[in-house]
C-alpha cells in the first residue's frame, strides 16, 4: 500500500472520533512512530510503499484507535521535554504543559548551582534564589511527588547535571514504567534518580534525601463533575487515580504537597505545582496558609492559571 493511500483511510476512520485535522494529524505520528516517515514525506515522496511486513502492525494501531484508545499507548511513547518516554496504561500520557513546570524547575535549579551566571530571558517561572544562596552549590536536590511516568523527575535530572531526584508515587504500575526509562544522555547521569513507592496523602515524619531545595508536583486536580467534559479516550483508557479529585475536597492533593514541602524542603527551599487552571486563587491560599511564601500564581501558553510557585521560610 502506498503511504498516501493509509493517510487517507487512516485519517477517514479516526473521524468518527476526531476532528478531520487531528485525526490525520494523529495518523502522520503514527506512521513516524511506526516507519520513521516525516509528516512532509507522503507528500515529496507520493509513491512511497509501506513495507509489507509493517501493514499489520499499522491495521492493528488503527483499530485500537478507532476504539478511543489514545495513541500514545497504542506507540508505547510520547515525547516531553525533547526525549521520548514510555507510556503503558497505567501512567498518564505527559502533556505539553507540564514542560513548562519543568522549565521552571530546571533555570531554578540553574541559578542555584550557578547564581552568578547569565541571567534567564523569557518566562515569568524561573527566578533567582532568595535566602543565604550566595555562592553556587556542588549539587541539588529534588523531590518530584506524584511522579507518574517520571517525566518530570527524568527531565531535571538530565537537564540540570549535578542534580538527584527522587519520584515518589503510590502506584508501582507507574514506578515500574519510571523505572524503564531509558534515554542516550542518562549514562552520564547514575543513579541521579530514585524512585519511591509511597502515599503522598500520608506525610511521614522522615523521608531519605530530605531536605530538599526543590519540590515538584503535578496532583490530580480535574474535578469529578469535570469528567463530562473530556473526551472518551481519557476517560476510558488514562488512569483515573492520576487525573481526578472529589469535587468537595480538590485541594486535597494540595494541602498534602503543602505539607511535605514544609517538612521537607530546605529553608529558602523552592518548589513549583501544576493546578486546574479554574482554581488559581483557591490553590494559592493553601500553600499561604501553610505558612509558604512568596506564593505566586503562574500562566502557562494559552494564558490559562497553570502553575503555582512558593518558597519555605529562610
Amino acid at each position: 500500500m502506498l503511504l498516501p493511500q493509509f493517510i487517507r483511510e487512516g485519517g477517514a476512520a479516526l473521524e468518527a472520533l476526531y476532528p478531520p485535522q487531528e485525526a490525520r494529524s494523529l495518523i502522520l505520528r503514527l506512521c513516524s512512530e511506526v516507519l520513521g516517515t516525516q509528516s512532509y514525506t507522503h507528500i515529496v515522496e507520493p509513491s512511497y510503499e509501506i513495507p509489507e511486513e509493517k501493514l499489520p502492525r499499522l491495521y492493528d494501531a488503527v483499530s485500537r484507535m478507532v476504539q478511543g484508545e489514545p495513541l500514545q499507548y497504542v506507540t508505547g511513547v510520547q515525547e516531553f521535554c525533547g526525549r521520548k518516554f514510555r507510556v503503558a496504561p497505567g501512567v498518564l500520557i505527559p502533556r505539553p504543559e507540564t514542560e513548562m513546570l519543568v522549565a521552571g524547575a530546571t533555570q531554578h535549579l540553574r541559578l542555584l548551582l550557578n547564581p552568578l551566571g547569565p541571567p534567564v530571558q523569557g518566562e515569568d517561572l524561573p527566578r533567582c534564589p532568595r535566602g543565604p544562596h550566595t555562592s553556587p552549590v556542588e549539587s541539588a536536590t529534588v523531590l518530584d511527588l506524584f511522579t507518574g511516568s517520571g517525566c518530570i523527575a527524568w527531565s531535571i535530572a538530565l537537564d540540570v547535571p549535578g542534580t538527584r531526584v527522587t519520584g515518589v508515587d503510590i502506584s508501582g504500575a507507574a514506578l515500574a514504567v519510571a523505572r524503564s526509562q531509558t534515554f542516550p544522555d542518562a549514562a552520564g547521569a547514575p543513579g541521579a534518580v530514585e524512585f519511591v513507592l509511597q502515599d503522598v496523602l500520608e506525610v511521614p515524619d522522615n523521608f531519605a534525601g530530605a531536605p530538599f531545595d526543590v519540590i515538584t508536583a503535578n496532583p490530580p486536580y480535574i474535578r469529578e463533575s469535570e469528567k463530562a467534559a473530556m473526551h472518551r479516550n481519557v476517560l476510558e483508557y488514562e488512569p483515573s487515580l492520576a487525573l481526578f479529585v472529589p469535587d468537595e475536597d480538590p485541594m486535597l492533593f494540595y494541602r498534602a504537597v503543602a505539607h511535605w514541602s514544609i517538612r521537607f524542603l530546605k529553608p529558602g527551599g523552592w518548589g513549583i505545582v501544576e493546578i486546574n487552571e479554574e482554581l488559581g486563587a483557591e490553590t494559592a491560599a493553601v500553600f499561604e496558609s501553610a505558612g509558604l511564601v512568596q506564593v505566586k500564581k503562574h500562566l502557562d501558553l494559552f494564558g490559562k492559571e497553570r502553575f503555582v510557585s512558593f518558597e519555605k521560610v529562610v
